[in-house]
């Protein structure tokens, strides 16, 4: 819900709180992890190298959040194309940074890359990165929702 106050009436800026920045970022780091995941998961049972599982990943993790909030926007009444705008100027940010801070605590943790997936530091520093990236994105996220920009773009659908 985008909430405004009077002057924020006036700037056509949405008035963005904690609870709804780390909600949106929420949102936003489900599609991510899952994709993310998933990507990892596959590189690494396949044997692939750190660059085409990391790839795989983070183009997983782009899918996946896209396709979340392309999937609600489209029950809200969206046609495709609309949808594809409003998920698109909606996650492309928060998908970003929260991938590339997830992606370098994963680069950066000596032995991660070529960790098993039966191994605990695999799982420490994807998981991890996970919540790092969540605390440095919801900032993030909160100054665009104020600017009425990412999430706040979706909530005018719903």
């Amino acid at each position: 819900m985008k909430v405004m106050d009077h002057s924020a009436h006036h700037t056509g800026h949405a008035v963005a709180t904690w609870g709804t920045a780390a909600r949106a970022t929420l949102h936003c780091l489900v599609g991510c992890a899952l994709g993310e995941i998933l990507g990892m998961v596959i590189g690494t049972a396949l044997l692939w190298g750190n660059v085409p599982t990391m790839v795989l990943a983070i183009g997983l993790a782009f899918l996946f959040g896209y396709s979340f909030t392309l999937f609600a926007v489209r029950r809200a009444g969206l046609d495709l194309k609309s949808a594809i705008k409003v998920a698109l100027a909606a996650d492309t940010v928060s998908i970003a940074v929260m991938e590339l801070v997830d992606n370098a605590i994963i680069a950066l943790t000596p032995g991660a890359m070529d960790a098993h997936l039966s191994d605990g530091l695999f799982w420490s520093a994807l998981l991890g990165g996970f919540a790092v990236a969540f605390a440095i994105t919801t900032p993030v996220n909160k100054w665009m929702i104020g600017r009425g920009k990412g999430h706040a773009v979706v909530h005018a659908h719903h």
